[in-house]
């Protein structure tokens, strides 16, 4: 079977065939990166000398690159192989430098001379290695150099000099700019240390730096960009000798003696450095001790012109191996003895939040491996102060692993307590990026913030440290010259202003009328007789104005009586009414008005047992008053309508239905998908309050943040996974999901009856043959219907004489008046034209019961628009134990057989994938818990939890917040010992908006 070359392979096939004489079936062609491949091949394998000898007359007279495509890089060296037909290797192989191709000829016939006389002899020539004049500091050459490497793994390499001039007035200086072009995208960790090495060997002088440019071939924007720092090992060793660094100072005075055949190590104590000088080499202890002055004429110079930090003298010793004491000793005073700057230590330096110091012992802890960072740069640490916060940024050809560095540098500045230091920021990158990869943030004291903190923009060298600025594409910072006691002076000026005004309005009202009169101002008139005279005036007005809106009342209630209903019905709203359970600004209201059937009197000291979030009342509920946020309309009848009408098949599992549904009618609502979207469990379900997370968001600078709470009860690793990659379309997804869950989801030995369920219905099935759910459109504006009725409780009291007294009192007055028989329409009417008025929430009658009970299976699914449960219930241990059981860990099912491999952690990674395709962050939320949920056995669990998701959090996009012990004893946060309540929900999402390593979005 014929194979049809490439026109380029075709010419350079002739072109080699027309050189040699050698068939075309005998010739084959192959270019990798600057490489050019030819393979000469017949019944007889061709001549070594002969076949060079017509190809280097040829390549003499023509240029290869006209030969290839203009897409093609140069050819910087041609190998030639020669073999006979039907072997798999070559008996010989040729390499030719197209830039010593003179040499070449020479080398060729003075072999061809060579063979002609039967000389065994190998003369020619002498070839310059590539290496030899790349060291000179031609780009072309060091080009030809890095392609030996590089063309082995298809990349082609081109080296231009470009001068370069800083923003910070420093003169203009050269720098290498290194072109890798290839056919796909290699990975940077793949060639970046590779490249650095083999670039700091060169030893180059007269460039800073090396930038390396990666691009796929046929495209125009770059794939990544990589910096290569070129500062030559001895100026690092210099530079780390110069704080102090005991290797350093031994690399540097190991060179100076090496030619004296001395050998030399150094221990630091206190601060005095000792010094021993041994013979170099002495297998047979035959060798002389060190001379003395030679030894002192060598070292002397070297220390005093390093002058080390922190080091004030210097003992030399001179000794064999051996020996237990030394043939002879000297000291030395070092120049820190005299200037006074160099006698502190570098660690006394950094406490005092000296920069340079300590970027050097970050750097030095960062670097463990002197000669790794003089092969390739090592890791490098740029430092900024601003405000309260040290920035710390850690750069190297292969960007640092967050768990590498950032747990040593916390630990080393919090060791330090540099002061005014409340915070530390710590960043990773690959070297010659500007925006850092991975952040991580740890506050060493309470902050206050008033604005949102901006990460700051790195400059791409540490050579200027001056460009550390803040993006200006970064969330705005609101008058950033404002402090924080200015702020509160302001705050406290207005507050105080506004006490004096109204206190003197309030004084002016209560003087004018009459009832009041200054303390100073004299009485000229009787005041018991003004007293009293002014109590008949107001006591007769009030008399008046009650009976004359007790009449007014009853003949409002005489006129609207016959239009209530004498039962309790649900008010149909017009077919064209949207649906709604709030004011909203885009749903109309709709309110279904209960009546009550009896006539009894209920005792005056009889209170509902119901609370506004429609929950029991118990006597344990604690008195103090806790904040949250206000309860919202519930949408269970919606959800359940919309549910109903969806072309979405179910799923099995009901509240997944609903909340489905919920979320379709928002995306159908808005057009676009909410800015946030919360998923997981139960724990989900109740313990974030999109309305506070996103009013807290407001105040932290992020106003108009949609949120949305997705959660669903039982919900796993693989539920969360079905619903983001299966259920949901890429473009109704947002652009953050805070997944806040615990370990329970992550077990993958526990049986996982949710997902189960799921997978056994129609609409799973559905969901991965793609099938088309949208949501009926008309689920919008169907009416909703509020059903079941609560019954109260009767709780007899005794009655006290002052309550008796009270009672007789009403009765009596209650004959007399025309309006107090019917004081619940009275309310009921009242409450109705409030809410016509602007009022948000609905109010609806409660229906007294006969049997004491509700329907607490129905309340716990009573979320509001926002897809959130509202809990009011407190945890009372005592009162909770003596309805259900107490679990220990070990019986408890959702921690069976626990193990964090398997199912759901596949599940996980998935979805850590998936984010990460589409660009979404991701953050996990290890939700609050009760102390008395985390006995030994859970605690455990809950510890190797936590390792794992510190694991994984270095997966970029992916931010991990542990919350789990947060709250351990404010049993009043939960309403069971392992979910909370909505206060706090409040709480969690106040804590979350202030949180400054979660990227929320700014619109």
């Amino acid at each position: 079977m014929k194979t049809v070359l490439p026109d380029r392979q075709q010419s350079l096939v002739q072109w080699v065939s027309q050189a040699t004489g050698i068939n075309t079936f005998g010739v084959k062609v192959r270019l990798r990166g600057n490489d050019l491949h030819i393979l000469c091949e017949g019944t007889e394998c061709p001549k070594r000398w002969r076949t060079l000898s017509d190809l280097l007359q040829a390549l003499q007279q023509t240029n290869l690159d006209t030969l290839t495509s203009s897409e093609q890089t140069s050819i910087y060296q041609v190998f030639v192989y020669g073999r006979r037909k039907g072997e798999q290797r070559p008996l010989w192989c040729h390499r030719v430098y197209l830039n010593q191709i003179d040499k070449h000829l020479e080398q060729v016939e003075q072999a061809l001379l060579a063979d002609s006389e039967k000389l065994k002899q190998s003369a020619g020539a002498l070839i310059v290695s590539n290496e030899s004049l790349a060291r000179q500091g031609n780009p072309e050459a060091i080009a030809r150099y890095l392609s030996e490497t590089l063309s082995s793994l298809g990349v082609s390499v081109q080296a231009k000099i470009k001068p370069y001039k800083s923003n910070n007035s420093q003169p203009e200086e050269n720098r290498l700019w290194i072109f890798c072009q290839s056919s796909y995208s290699p990975d940077a960790s793949l060639l970046a240390e590779p490249i650095a090495e083999k670039l700091r060997y060169l030893k180059l002088s007269g460039y800073q730096d090396a930038v390396i440019v990666s691009q796929v071939r046929g495209e125009s924007a770059p794939d990544w960009l990589l910096r290569v720092d070129l500062t030559p090992a001895e100026v690092m060793l210099k530079e780390w000798a110069r704080w102090g660094d005991i290797q350093a100072i031994a690399r540097l005075l190991t060179e100076v003696l090496s030619g004296l055949k001395v050998a030399v190590q150094i221990s630091l104590k206190e601060s005095t450095l000792h010094i021993f000088c041994t013979p170099a080499f002495d297998p047979l202890g035959t060798a002389p001790i060190p001379d003395k002055v030679v030894c002192l004429e060598a070292i002397v110079p070297q220390l005093e012109a390093i002058a080390p930090q922190g080091i004030l003298a210097a003992t030399i010793y001179g000794q064999k191996p051996g020996d237990t004491q030394p043939t002879w000793i000297d000291w030395l005073a070092l120049p820190a003895t005299t200037h006074p700057a160099f006698a502190p230590s570098p660690l006394d330096l950094a406490n005092t939040g000296d920069e340079p110091a300590i970027v050097f012992l970050l750097e030095r802890i960062l670097n463990p491996d002197l000669d790794w960072r003089l092969l390739t740069g090592g890791i490098r640490v740029l430092l900024l102060n601003k405000n309260d916060l040290l920035h710390i940024l850690c750069d190297a050809p292969v960007c640092p692993a967050r768990q590498q560095v950032a747990s040593k540098i916390t630990q080393f500045i919090r060791h330090l307590k540099i002061p005014g230091i409340m915070g530390i920021r710590v960043y990773g990158r690959r070297a010659g990026n500007k925006e850092p990869f991975w952040n991580y943030g740890v506050d060493l004291e309470h902050r206050q913030r008033l604005v949102p903190e901006a990460i700051p923009e790195f400059a791409a060298t540490s050579k200027y440290i001056d460009d550390l600025v803040t993006s200006e594409t970064s969330e705005p910072i609101l008058r950033p010259d404002l402090t924080t006691e200015e702020v509160q002076n302001f705050v406290t000026e207005v507050a105080r202003d506004w006490i004096a005004t109204t206190s003197a309005t309030a004084k002016k009202f209560l003087l004018k009328s009459q009832v009041f009169t200054e303390s100073h101002q004299s009485a000229e008139q009787n005041p018991d007789d003004q007293g009293l005279k002014i109590a008949l005036v107001w006591g007769t007005l009030g008399l008046l104005l009650t009976l004359q809106t007790d009449w007014v009342l009853g003949r409002i209630i005489a006129q609207t009586k016959p239009s209530l209903p004498k039962a309790a019905s649900v008010l149909p709203s017009p077919p064209g009414q949207k649906a709604s359970l709030t004011s909203g600004k885009t749903q109309s209201e709709k309110t279904a008005l209960f009546s009550s059937t009896s006539k009894r009197k209920s005792p005056a000291n009889q209170s509902s047992v119901f609370n506004a979030s429609e929950f029991t009342q118990s006597d344990e509920t604690p008195t103090n008053n806790l904040a949250a946020a206000p309860l919202k309309e519930k949408a269970t009848a919606t959800a359940i309508l919309l549910a109903a009408r969806s072309q979405m098949p179910s799923f099995n599992v009901r509240q997944l239905d609903e909340q489905l549904a919920l979320y379709k009618q928002r995306l159908a609502i808005n057009g676009t998908p909410p800015d946030i979207l919360v998923i997981g469990s139960s724990r989900a379900l109740r313990g974030v309050d999109p309305g506070e997370l996103s009013k807290a968001l407001a105040t932290q600078g992020y106003p108009n943040i949609d949120v949305f709470n997705f959660g669903i009860n039982g919900a796993t690793a693989q539920v969360v996974d079905f619903l983001l990659r299966h259920v949901l379309e890429p473009s109704e997804l947002p652009k953050i999901i805070v997944w806040a869950d615990g370990s329970r989801a992550f077990n993958g030995g526990r049986e996982d009856i949710t997902f189960k369920s799921i997978a056994a219905s129609a609409g799973y099935k559905q969901a991965f043959q793609k099938a088309p759910t949208t949501a009926n459109s008309s689920d919008s504006t169907e009416n909703k219907e509020i059903s079941g009725e609560q019954k109260v409780k009767e709780e007899k009291q005794e009655i006290s004489p002052y309550q008796a007294v009270n009672d007789s009192l009403n009765q009596a007055l209650a004959s007399l008046s025309g309006s107090y028989a019917n004081r619940d329409q009275i309310k009921s009417l009242l409450q109705k034209q409030l809410l016509v008025f602007g009022n948000n929430q609905t109010v609806a009658s409660q229906k007294q019961q006969t049997d004491g009970t509700s329907d607490e299976s129905t309340s716990q699914q009573a979320v509001d628009f926002d897809g959130f449960l509202a809990l009011s219930i407190r945890f009372n241990p005592a009162r909770y134990y003596q309805k259900h059981s107490r679990v220990p860990g070990n019986y408890d099912n959702d921690y069976k057989s626990f193990q964090l491999e398997g199912q759901q952690d596949t599940a996980f990674q998935e979805v850590l994938q998936f984010t990460q395709s589409q660009k979404i962050s991701l953050v996990f939320v290890n939700m609050p818990l009760t102390a008395d949920y985390l006995d030994p056995v859970r605690r455990g669990y809950e510890q190797e939890f936590q390792q794992y998701m510190l694991r994984q959090a270095t997966n970029p996009n992916f931010i991990y917040r542990d919350l789990s012990q947060r709250w351990p004893k404010a049993n009043d946060y939960f309403s069971d010992p392992s979910h909370l309540n909505r206060f706090g929900a409040y709480e969690v999402s106040k804590k979350l908006a202030n949180d400054p390593m979660i990227p929320w979005p700014v619109k």
